[in-house]
């Protein structure tokens, strides 16, 4: 047995992960998990692609297109937006670990759970005025590729949205393993 096999873990990484959900909702979430991850990665590439021609075209080409720093932007709105849910889900936000480490896994379970309520409430109640935020632009085009800009406004919609939806699936699968006892089963089936 080496060194590293008997290294204990972090403290402050076993905080308590909510188990997915079994059976068909659990397909289901993992495919919306496989849909948004594969939407923000393209969304990545893109800017990656979109950079990269900016930084040749300065380089080799006597001018370069105005509309990939505009572009960049967006895709970045977009790929923030699109991957909102899964940060919740898989519990890779920014947060504050004070006390979490210190409760029992059905405590921390619960703490989740709450966590999950507070922000799905909140992005809930702000879903309708991102609505009319995003019909703000609806009378106005990007400078540079002339979109619509309620298209790019649409963004916080996605962004309230999904996180309501992840807030909503984190809050019953953190429910599930409360109820089964704060096991680590994660309820998937062969």
């Amino acid at each position: 047995m080496s060194d590293s096999d008997s290294i204990p873990s972090d403290p402050l990484h076993d905080i308590a992960e909510i188990p997915p959900l079994g059976g068909i909702w659990g397909r289901l979430v993992s495919g919306l998990d496989r849909l948004f991850a594969l939407l923000a990665s393209l969304a990545l590439l893109a800017i990656a692609a979109v950079v990269i021609l900016q930084v040749v075209s300065r380089v080799a080409l006597p001018s370069s297109p105005a509309w990939t720093e505009e572009l960049s932007r967006y895709l970045f709105i977009y790929m923030v937006s699109l991957s909102s849910g899964l940060v919740l889900r898989r519990n890779r936000h920014v947060n504050v670990e004070l006390f979490q480490h210190l409760l029992g896994r059905r405590s921390q379970l619960v703490y989740r759970a709450l966590c999950c309520l507070v922000v799905g409430v909140f992005s809930a109640w702000m879903i309708p005025y991102a609505m009319q935020f995003a019909q703000v632009g609806a009378f106005q085009t990007s400078p540079t590729l002339e979109v619509h800009m309620h298209y790019i406004f649409f963004s916080t919609v996605a962004l309230f949205g999904l996180s309501a939806l992840y807030a909503a699936i984190g809050l019953i699968e953190a429910s599930v393993a409360i109820a089964r006892g704060g096991s680590t089963h994660t309820g998937e089936t062969p």
